[in-house]
């Protein structure tokens, strides 16, 4: 139980409409305190009693944080005028503040909530002016009336302000109608925590509501797991595990949902796929967009000329599958190209772009993520982009999703070329297809061998195995290449074959530790002393992967000493605790979600834009806890967080595995560590090697390596994609 403190508020220093977070004044009995926390439309001379603790701020001394508050009752017409007078109440200043008390006197607020009408009665205010008044006061207390229902069940003032914006007057009944609305998409409340109110207001365990909630919370749960569809059996299964309803009257809700549109049942690929519906319409709009594209082909007069023209231009000669993945990607609407590190993926992708400058054709650059974009740029010395930034993304009514570019406003581009395809989830990818006009040639491109989307689907991989589209698989590794251990050794664990350690290779050194504490020292010694001090590699040049997060050796312990070692406590460094990280001036972070609408200036200030994206990695320039704000380098745009934004990074001193895709790195150190099974797999072995450019240091215990080359097992994701593009 916190401390309570009561007082009439006498200032908003700060208030962030979004999210509801303040720093205001507040008059106690005694003093005038400086409050801070998430009060959403706090105004002066309103009472609040609230709930938190007391903290000494290093710069602005004694504070108090408020982890819950409660709007207190108004007790004397001095403290009514006040709040009045404020403009707390849209339409009301000082001299009507005066007016309405005068005549109303402790009946005023009853009046304005209840008969608003009233106040026309008084002179300067009109019947439409009145009713303004009472409906902005209604939104007011509407609003603190959700958040105290809500409060008293530890959900955070934000949910509300959720809920209040689509249901508005209305929310709090909406909420006791039915808790479930809470798990909405928009609203991101849990299931369990709606489960826990439902509960409490007498719902009974096996009623429809509840029963129709955790249905779509276990599809919605399974997106993360790769899952587009899940089969209407296991579907049953798994729902009668989370609530113990029975399968027979979770099977009628799930014909419910269906019948009403909110989830669709379909056969496919020999199974009852249960979608939600939007993904299902991503899948199969995805299926017929690529097969109606597979039906464009094109007769490109001179092509081998123009090919020719381009080998003499910039001394090439192209490898026979290089050759023909240029003329594929002349002759047809789609193609696929994959192929691992070291098989001249790179300069192919190179000569379908000058390719098609010769052919006069606007083409467009873009890959999934800021990293993998800003790499493709480089290796084709022309801009690249994000496919979200290419698309336009932005966040619309209730943070939904929405490009610029889609079916009615296409983009402009005659090609489009995708690098690191592999990280394409079904719903970008629907995204992505529905922005191309019609002709527009796609390519494909990426490294089957590697993890799959975070994302539901497993687009690349369906793409290629369904035999739809002309595919290139390039396999030979040219000779620059075979001299670097990097390449080798990975394509060696792609075969399944466990690399020699006992070899010495220029780029790639293996070094044994058996315990975890072992490997964690030497990654450590590594990052902070050897890799800078001996092979003059920046630690900013340097990434640190593991394939997991708990334990000694990954990347939550591990992102602890490598900040103590790279980035150590100085009194010139401010620091953050949000949840369980740490944040400090210097330290290296992650970006881990999508922000569409989040603000970036240049570091020029001449340029400003929107939009940071999942997997970019910046620096933490500066953090400032009066406006607790935090602000972020990520080399090419500042951006600055409010603290309750905080959840949307993470240290990156080291990452898992997942995490590092689509990007690369001057030299990796690889945490050789135990983890869970599915952690320990081929495809994560391959994706971290293939992440090193030119240094790669593999530190752990060889048996457990070695499982990992024998473990060629792939999470199966459920996915109707490729038996649609099959025509299965």
């Amino acid at each position: 139980m916190g401390i309570e403190l009561e007082g009439l508020v006498n200032t908003v220093v700060y208030a962030n409409l979004e999210n509801g977070y303040t720093v205001l004044r507040l008059e106690t009995a005694d003093e005038i305190v400086t409050v801070t926390g998430s009060i959403p439309c706090a105004s002066p001379g309103e009472r609040l009693l609230l709930t938190g603790s007391w903290m000494t701020h290093p710069q602005y001394g004694q504070q108090f944080k408020a982890e819950s508050f409660e709007m207190m009752p108004l007790n004397t017409e001095d403290e009514i005028f006040r709040y009045l007078a404020s403009g707390a109440i849209k339409n009301i200043g000082l001299v009507k503040a005066r007016d309405i008390v005068d005549k109303f006197g402790n009946n005023t607020l009853h009046i304005i909530e209840t008969k608003p009408e009233s106040l026309a009665a008084i002179k300067g205010i009109s019947l439409r002016t009145a009713r303004k008044i009472g409906e902005s006061y209604q939104r007011q207390i509407g609003l603190r009336r959700l958040i105290d229902f809500l409060s008293q069940y530890a959900i955070k003032p934000l949910i509300a302000m959720r809920v209040y914006k689509y249901h508005g007057d209305d929310a709090l009944e909406a909420v006791r109608e039915n808790p479930y609305i809470l798990t909405g998409e928009a609203v991101g409340c849990d299931f369990f925590e709606a489960d826990t109110i439902a509960l409490d207001l007498g719902f009974e365990s096996g009623c429809p509501e509840r029963i129709s909630a955790a249905l779509v919370f276990e599809l919605t749960h399974n997106l993360s797991n790769g899952h587009t569809l899940i089969p209407a059996d296991k579907l049953i299964e798994v729902t009668d595990q989370l609530i113990g309803a029975g399968r027979e009257p979770i099977a009628d809700a799930l014909d419910m949902l269906c019948e009403c549109g909110d989830l669709i049942i379909e056969e496919i690929a020999g199974v009852q796929g249960c979608y939600l519906r939007h993904i299902h319409e991503a899948e199969t709009f995805a299926a017929e967009r690529i097969s109606e594209m597979a039906l464009y082909t094109y007769s490109t007069e001179g092509l081998i000329s123009l090919i020719g023209d381009i080998e003499h231009e910039h001394g090439i000669k192209y490898a026979a599958l290089q050759l023909k993945s240029l003329e594929l990607a002349a002759d047809n609407g789609v193609m696929a190209l994959t192929g691992g590190p070291g098989t001249g993926k790179t300069t192919t992708v190179r000569g379908i772009l000058m390719l098609f400058d010769a052919m006069d054709l606007k083409t467009a650059l873009c890959a999934p993520t800021g990293r993998a974009a800003k790499r493709l740029s480089e290796t084709c010395r022309r801009e690249a982009a994000t496919i979200h930034r290419m698309l336009g993304a932005r966040s619309g009514e209730g943070d939904e999703l929405y490009f610029s570019f889609n079916e009615d406003n296409p983009l402009k581009a005659d090609a489009v070329i995708v690098d690191e395809t592999s990280m394409v989830d079904i719903v970008l990818m629907r995204s992505l297809l529905a922005a191309l006009k019609p002709g527009c040639r796609l390519i494909l491109v990426g490294d089957a061998d590697q993890l799959p989307s975070v994302g539901p689907g497993n687009v690349f991989a369906d793409i290629i195995r369904s035999g739809t589209i002309p595919t290139i698989a390039l396999t030979e590794i040219f000779r620059q290449a075979q001299d670097s251990g990097i390449i080798r050794c990975a394509h060696n664990v792609n075969k399944g074959h466990m690399p020699d350690l006992t070899h010495t290779y220029p780029d790639l050194f293996f070094m044994r530790r058996k315990s975890e504490e072992q490997i964690a020292e030497t990654v450590a010694d590594l990052y902070g002393r050897r890799l800078p001090d001996k092979m003059g590699f920046d630690s900013s040049q340097i990434q640190v992967l593991s394939p997991t997060r708990k334990r000694s050796a990954g990347t939550v312990s591990l992102n602890e000493r490598l900040r103590s070692v790279s980035n150590p406590k100085h009194a010139s460094k401010k620091e953050k605790q949000f949840g369980e990280y740490l944040f400090r001036t210097g330290d290296k972070v992650m970006q881990v979600r999508n922000n569409y609408d989040i603000m970036w200036n240049a570091p020029d200030g001449l340029t400003e834009g929107l939009g940071v994206f999942n997997g970019d990695v910046g620096v933490i320039k500066g953090i400032d806890h009066t406006k607790e704000t935090v602000t972020v380098d990520y080399e090419d745009k500042l951006v600055t967080y409010q603290f309750d934004q905080l959840p949307e990074l993470e240290p990156a001193f080291a990452m898992t595995v997942h995490k590092s895709q689509g990007s690369e790195y001057p030299a990796v150190i690889l945490a050789m560590t135990s983890a869970a099974p599915p952690l320990l797999t081929r495809s994560v072995l391959y994706t971290a090697m293939t992440r090193a450019k030119c240094l790669l240091v593999i530190v752990g215990n060889p048996e457990v390596m070695g499982k990992m080359v024998m473990n060629e097992k792939r999470q199966k994701r459920y996915s109707g994609l490729r038996a649609r593009l099959a025509g299965n």
